[in-house]
């Protein structure tokens, strides 16, 4: 079920929800930085190449393999706006032995002893909220991060565990997309094993994928489409080593954030576009500088079409393979988060 409109929900949930757009927003960037901007870092500081996206592996349905970067920051945050139940347990995996404590993180050795470490660090609230997301997202598997079940914090959110693992069988997920797109009304094979292996991999172009990609993109896409079955958003961020790429996967559709060069004929007519200097727009919008090519943030967004929503009469229709489920929206250099003041630019580039 999609989650419930603005107002479908009580007065103390729409303020909850506006709250949550909020910190959404803050972890943008916080995760932009990580996932992007810091794993470039890490290449120019060990004097390596930066394995820069190119427009081609952007485009829907694009088909492309690479090895994995160990410099790339690789990581799976998902923010929930209200708490998972106790039945999601099944699959994915939060319990008591994975909850943000000290103790547990010394246990799965992501913090010494030494470490400070308090209970007040897991709210976003905490000035040190940030350090302690920051040094969690090099654990593997999973960050969570939800709303408080506190009565007295109902509008507090936070990090409530990590090492989260997702286990939601793909063929599960397939069914569960198929019937809600009504290309099936019940089983997965029920129109026979082609269709039921077609759904399969379209549920990996539903989410920006192709079907070939690795586990951990796998295992995002997988928890996108069960958390979908709440009435409540959630956003679910994957850093790939391999694609060099943030995704962000939320009720607006499909965000991908990679790190392009910015010609430098391109930054003098960008420059002009906001009637900024070539060296304030530098600034304001590039994260490094070359004597060819500035380096900035390329946000591109993807919309669900016809074939990826359901049909208005709701009648169970054919699936065709050959139709593409999503669409370029967005193309935009974004500034870096530092320059707060900046505005994102249109940037088309996908299909130059």
């Amino acid at each position: 079920m999609p989650a419930l409109r603005r107002n479908e929900i009580g007065w103390n949930e729409r303020f909850r929800r506006c709250l949550y757009f909020f910190l959404r927003d803050e972890l943008d960037s916080v995760l932009v930085t990580e996932s992007l901007i810091a794993s470039y870092k890490n290449f120019k500081d060990k004097k390596k190449d930066y394995p820069f996206v190119e427009m081609r592996e952007l485009k829907p349905r694009a088909k492309l393999h690479g090895p994995e970067f160990p410099d790339h920051r690789h990581f799976i945050v998902i923010f929930n706006e209200d708490i998972l139940p106790s039945d999601a347990k099944v699959h994915i995996r939060f319990f008591d032995s994975n909850k943000i404590t000290k103790e547990n993180l010394v246990l799965l050795s992501v913090f010494d002893l030494q470490d400070v470490f308090h209970q007040r660090m897991r709210y976003f609230e905490d000035t040190e909220f940030v350090s302690l997301l920051k040094r969690l997202v090099k654990a593997d598997y999973a960050l969570l991060i939800q709303r408080d079940p506190s009565v007295k914090a109902r509008y507090r959110f936070g990090l409530t565990h990590f090492h989260v693992r997702i286990d939601w069988p793909i063929a599960v997920a397939a069914e569960d997309l198929g019937r809600y797109l009504r290309y099936i009304s019940k089983d997965l094979y029920e129109k026979g094993e082609r269709v039921g292996e077609t759904l399969q991999q379209k549920l990996y172009e539903y989410y920006g994928f192709h079907h070939t990609v690795g586990g951990r993109r796998t295992a995002a896409l997988v928890a996108a489409r069960y958390l979908s079955r709440y009435d409540f958003i959630s956003t679910v961020y994957i850093s790939s080593s391999e694609a060099r790429t943030l995704i962000r996967t939320s009720e607006q559709g499909i965000s991908k954030y990679v790190l392009i060069r910015v010609p430098n004929s391109d930054i003098a007519e960008l420059a002009k576009t906001v009637k900024m200097k070539e060296s304030d727009f530098a600034s304001a919008y590039l994260i490094d500088r070359t004597p060819e090519y500035g380096v900035g943030i390329f946000l591109v967004t993807y919309s669900h079409n016809e074939h990826s929503n359901p049909p208005p009469d709701g009648k169970v229709r054919e699936l065709n393979p050959d139709y593409q489920w999503l669409n370029v929206g967005l193309q935009l250099l974004v500034p870096p988060p530092t320059s707060g003041d900046a505005r994102p630019i249109q940037y088309s580039r996908v299909y130059s």
